[in-house]
């Protein structure tokens, strides 16, 4: 099928594909306590397409030990550098973050860090002590 006056035709998404976009107070409520608590999420990092669901369900996978990867593999989406130190506070604002969301199951990941001696395990142990 084409435009009028455009040679170009025109892409037509099926029904089947076309998702609608959950928007409600609850994705908002979610946005804004992982911004005020400076969390990093898998979900807004690796630019999932499921964050709109997830965070409108008042959840959310963690992300922990910042937000820059140490390796540049093809396997997720989240970017790769040069990493900032671990953040001391960061396994308490997440288990704030839990608790203010009410979840009783958390899921926590972390980017990959060849940079710390230990791979950010101690970091890692710290934020389960704390949740």
């Amino acid at each position: 099928m084409s435009v009028p006056g455009n040679s170009v035709p025109s892409l037509r998404i099926p029904p089947w594909l076309r998702v609608k976009l959950p928007c409600s107070h609850t994705y908002g409520d979610t946005r804004s306590l992982v911004d005020d608590l400076r969390l990093n999420t898998v979900c807004q990092s690796a630019k999932c397409p499921n964050m709109f669901e997830c965070f409108s369900s008042g959840t959310a996978t963690f992300l922990i030990l910042g937000n820059v990867c140490t390796r540049n593999c093809a396997f997720c989406n989240i970017t790769p550098g040069q990493a900032a130190p671990p953040d001391p506070d960061e396994p308490r604002r997440v288990a704030e973050g839990a608790a203010r969301l009410g979840l009783s199951h958390v899921v926590v990941t972390s980017v990959t860090r060849d940079d710390l001696p230990d791979g950010g395990s101690a970091h890692f142990a710290a934020t389960v002590r704390a949740l």
